[in-house]
């Protein structure tokens, strides 16, 4: 059993990964299906390199792995169950409020 010190790092390290709106895409498109790095970069648009960071953000918070596969390296969820914790983070929050918005980080008083 976690203690409550590990239970909030293990969301810290969820809320962190789900801080950028990039990261949140990847996880989404990673829920969908396994997906190697340029087929993600195209997708969503982003340069390889910026998605290498994202990608990296990721691995070190646990939340993907990477699979070998010849010369290439696809991702995927390092759990299914966090593709289910997607969908039900956002039904949670969409059922609580839908008219709201989160402020922007940079003003005073947000956290």
């Amino acid at each position: 059993m976690l203690t409550l010190a590990a239970d909030i790092a293990v969301l810290a390290r969820f809320g962190r990964a789900l801080a950028d709106p990039i990261r949140c895409r990847i996880l989404l498109a990673l829920r969908e299906a396994p997906a190697y790095p340029s087929e993600l970069a195209d997708a969503l648009g982003i340069s390889r390199t910026r998605l290498s960071n994202h990608l990296a953000c990721l691995r070190d918070c646990g939340l993907v792995d990477t699979v070998a596969d010849g010369r290439r390296t696809r991702y995927e969820l390092a759990d299914a169950r966090l593709g289910h914790a997607l969908d039900d983070l956002r039904t949670a929050v969409l059922a609580v409020h839908t008219d709201r918005t989160c402020p922007d980080t940079a003003q005073k008083g947000c956290c």
